[in-house]
């Protein structure tokens, strides 16, 4: 974890000279984590840019941080963008949280045929997920934030999947090839789908198949939502960036 603490700040908001948090931001600096005048600080701007400053003024709803250093930013080597059935209870929060620690650039919540929760619960989860997609950069050091994208139905999703370089679902279906099947690969953008409790029905696996998505066998053990997607991330992850 990291010891510094760190701070998101849009790129529309920097500047040259010094940096200046507000709203939550600030009120998480000086109200939460109780920071003093002089205490070094991490910036990030979500998009792979962060800078090492020291505050120098502190007030309520004001932080002003003055830089140490120019903003250096990572490169990003690959992308993985997850499309994630949202499960039962509170488990797509952990799954938000942990895909985040594990560098995906997008995640897309979807409804679909077996998805238990209804489209009328789901309206203000959006910006939860959000949020805690952010707290997890903040607390794991990712300097790009991923955009949790708005609740989607399944037959919307599919007739713009928005494919990348490899294609691949999480899958209890006859066509399912082995993971370890898609490497070695020189693709570096790939979109992962994974379902819900009870799988996806008969009718989406033949929408996604006409769209050129790969069904893959994670073994013979069937795993929680929440385990299966980051059983998924961690394989892609180690696999696309080796």
């Amino acid at each position: 974890m990291n010891s510094i603490s760190r701070y998101y700040l849009p790129p529309s908001a920097w500047k040259a000279e010094a940096l200046i948090l507000t709203g939550d931001e600030a009120h998480h600096c000086t109200r939460v984590l109780r920071s003093k005048l002089g205490d070094s600080v991490e910036v990030f701007d979500g998009r792979g840019k962060a800078v090492m400053g020291e505050i120098s003024e502190l007030s309520k709803d004001k932080v002003v941080i003055i830089l140490n250093g120019e903003a250096q930013t990572s490169f990003k080597s690959s992308e993985i963008h997850l499309c994630q059935a949202i499960p039962k209870g509170g488990n797509m929060e952990l799954i938000v949280q942990k895909a985040v620690e594990l560098g995906v650039a997008s995640i897309q919540p979807l409804i679909t045929d077996n998805t238990v929760a209804r489209p009328e619960q789901l309206k203000k989860k959006q910006e939860k997920w959000q949020r805690i997609a952010l707290e997890a950069c903040k607390q794991c050091g990712q300097n790009y934030l991923p955009e949790v994208r708005e609740v989607a139905k399944f037959s919307d999703f599919i007739k713009v999947p928005n494919l990348k370089e490899l294609n691949i679902v999480a899958a209890l279906h006859p066509e399912s090839v082995k993971f370890a099947e898609v490497f070695p690969t020189d693709k570096k953008s790939v979109t992962l789908l994974v379902g819900p409790e009870g799988d996806f029905s008969n009718s989406e696996y033949e929408q996604m198949l006409e769209c050129g998505f790969q069904p893959i066998s994670i073994g013979e053990i069937v795993l929680r939502v929440e385990t299966a997607t980051l059983y998924c991330l961690s394989v892609l992850k180690h696999e696309i960036e080796r």
